[in-house]
């Protein structure tokens, strides 16, 4: 009788235990493929994406920029012949003329940017459509007061009717983009801007561009300045071909480009 409850114990014990089994190894979970990232491009704050390039929102100023790498302010209303200029661009700043196409470039070059090309101009102040735009507020109808253009030059005002007695001293006069009712801030006329965010590449000062001198010699500056707008090409596609890339004056400034920064998303 022992036996047998002894025997019902142990079997009472056993079956249990033939009963826990030990479930096989989970496999991992497969791993969700992510689809590709997009490339996003971006600028420096100074700086707005127009199509595929990187522009300054603004016309260029300067600063003077020493052997340490100090910098200390430039007039606009005096050349850059005898400094090292790094462009900058800002609203409410007095943009920079007087500068040629090489001077342009090099202050570029100390900020890290080029100057822009026919192009890329072309498609900024248009908003990205040169064939229907002409100005940067859009259309082919020039509209008065958009842009700073259209008030002649101030070279009869300060040094007379003549234009073969005026000399190359007198085209850099400083006195003449100090005058009243020519050249403006940057932003201070809120229809001259593209969709884009660029201002003032209507008016205002020439910009010069990167083009090569051509088999004359010649550079290239576009926009206008606030003298005229219309002459040479209808606001976007004004042009001026007259002078070589060490040539400067008071209509001619500069903005600059740079290829934009590509990052995943």
């Amino acid at each position: 009788m022992r036996a047998a409850h002894g025997g019902l114990f142990l079997a009472t014990l056993l079956v249990p235990l033939a009963c826990i089994t030990t479930p096989p190894p989970s496999s991992p979970a497969p791993r969700a493929l992510l689809p590709p990232q997009p490339h996003v491009a971006s600028c420096p704050s100074d700086m707005v994406l127009a199509g595929a390039v990187c522009m300054d929102r603004y016309e260029a100023y300067v600063v003077e920029v020493d052997r340490e790498g100090r910098e200390k302010p430039h007039s606009p209303y005096e050349p850059v012949d005898r400094c090292r200029a790094k462009a900058k661009n800002a609203e409410g700043q007095v943009p920079q003329a007087y500068i040629s196409q090489i001077q342009a470039a090099a202050a570029c070059d100390a900020a890290g940017k080029r100057l822009c090309s026919a192009d890329e101009f072309a498609f900024a102040c248009s908003g990205g459509d040169p064939t229907n735009n002409d100005y940067p507020y859009g259309g082919h109808e020039h509209k008065d007061g958009y842009c700073n253009e259209g008030k002649g030059s101030q070279m009869y005002r300060f040094f007379g009717s003549n234009p073969a007695e005026w000399t190359f001293e007198d085209f850099n006069d400083p006195r003449l983009n100090q005058a009243r009712g020519g050249l403006a801030r940057s932003g201070e006329y809120p229809h001259c801007v593209s969709s884009f965010g660029v201002h003032d590449c209507v008016g205002n000062l020439h910009e010069w561009g990167s083009d090569p001198p051509d088999g004359a010699g010649l550079g290239r500056f576009r926009g206008g300045f606030y003298g005229d707008a219309e002459v040479n090409g209808h606001g976007c596609k004004y042009v001026t071909h007259a002078h070589g890339p060490a040539y400067h004056d008071y209509s001619t400034g500069f903005r600059c480009c740079a290829d934009p920064r590509v990052q995943a998303g």
